[in-house]
């Protein structure tokens, strides 16, 4: 049985540790150095694919193994077809810098709000649980260079296939209810958030985002403290991340531990140099074009998948085929999922439950295939603001927003 944050009475240092399935968080140093067996070998669909699947690192089953330190775990792709909620075992995993703490006492742990607030705050676990309106969302996480190693021409940084995301019920306080308690003075411009990772040298930027006042007030940002129904994985930020819905995964800082109100906008490194994206429609640049704006990304566009067959099945001519898929709307809901065969006339797909408009929703859509030989399917989401995806993949530098419509290649006998 889950057992739920809010139902371990006092937030003891045993009881949090239970609730979060028995794991001490000390001694976690090891689990990040390189694996002491080879896990098996899998092929991501791109160049220099091959990748190792392991299953040692804490609160982790099989996982796509990216970079070991600071870890890298990519979610096998058939996972998505498997429901529309992520796993927490089966969870990404995207850390910025190497230094993860590996003791945390829920007990001792304090959530600092100061900057410019009326009264600074320092809150304890039991009084998030206890003394603010809990609040739940369904929300996609995804990582700003999701499917970055299908990029061509090819770019530096983490080569992630389409497994760099993951949908999940978070559960916390709204982050505007925190403000309120520590009082928003008048001229405030931006909430700048930090967690408890740092670098392994002192030069190394602490690691920083920030979002406009309005924006960390606006009743949807939350700070989570449970994930799935249960508490945090340490990997995915126990004891609280902030959860940024709609927006990409680099503001949803993980361990989280102070919120700085700034009167002025933030320039630290990674708002102002890391993360930045071309200020061009799709984020999208040539590779020899220079002199282009730059800015912080910020919103998720919508993307579609096929995740009921691989590329390349084997299909029976005339057989009715049951197409199946997940899409999210980015910053808005679904409005619709369209699949297409051959190029042809686009088709609406059923949607399966609405869990809310930054959730993953599933698709369902029968093909009957007349025609032998490869035929190639396609689908696209059209978002409830009217978005939908490109035709054509975008390029620029540090290989973000990849959100092209998506196309499944069956064999046809």
């Amino acid at each position: 049985m889950k057992r739920s944050i809010s139902n371990l009475p006092g937030l003891s240092r045993r009881n949090f540790l239970a609730g979060a399935g028995g794991l001490s968080v000390g001694g976690l140093l090891g689990a990040f150095s390189p694996p002491a067996r080879a896990g098996a070998l899998i092929e991501l669909p791109f160049a220099n694919g091959r990748r190792e699947l392991v299953t040692d690192f804490p609160q982790k089953s099989a996982m796509i193994l990216q970079r070991t330190r600071p870890p890298l775990l990519e979610t096998p792709f058939e996972v998505f077809d498997q429901g529309v909620f992520t796993p927490n075992d089966r969870f990404y995993v995207r850390w910025h810098l190497a230094n993860i703490p590996t003791a945390i006492d829920p007990g001792d742990f304090r959530l600092k709000v100061r900057g410019h607030v009326r009264k600074p705050i320092s809150l304890t676990l039991h009084d998030l649980v206890h003394d603010f309106p809990p609040f739940e969302l369904a929300a996609v996480n995804q990582c700003s260079g999701n499917s970055r190693g299908f990029f061509s021409p090819r770019v530096t940084g983490g080569q992630w296939a389409h497994g760099a995301m993951g949908n999940a019920l978070w559960r916390g306080v709204r982050l505007k209810d925190v403000l309120d308690r520590a009082g928003v003075a008048p001229g405030a411009v931006q909430v700048r958030f930090q967690g408890l990772d740092t670098g392994v040298l002192p030069q190394t930027p602490t690691f920083l985002k920030s979002l406009d006042v309005d924006h960390a007030r606006d009743g949807e940002v939350m700070i989570a403290y449970e994930m799935n129904g249960e508490p945090l994985p340490v990997l995915n930020g126990f004891p609280l991340r902030l959860v940024v819905p709609g927006w990409f995964a680099t503001y949803w800082v993980k361990m989280l531990e102070d919120i700085e109100v700034l009167d002025k906008p933030d320039d630290n490194y990674w708002m102002s140099k890391a993360y930045l994206i071309p200020d061009t429609p799709g984020a999208s640049v040539t590779p020899d074009q220079k002199g282009v704006k730059m800015v912080p990304i910020n919103r998720m566009p919508p993307r579609s998948f096929f995740t009921s067959h691989m590329d390349g099945a084997a299909v029976k001519r005339g057989q009715t085929l049951n197409v199946r898929g997940i899409a999210f709307g980015g910053d808005t809901g679904v409005a619709k999922v369209l699949v297409s065969e051959q190029g042809g006339q686009w088709h609406e797909a059923r949607l399966g439950a609405n869990h809310g408009k930054y959730s993953f929703r599933q698709w369902e859509f029968p093909l009957r295939l007349a025609t032998t030989g490869q035929q190639r399917l396609r689908v696209r989401v059209v978002n409830a603001a009217g978005v939908t995806q490109p035709d054509h993949p975008n390029w620029n530098p540090s290989g973000f927003m990849r959100n092209v419509i998506e196309s499944l290649a069956v064999q046809v006998s």
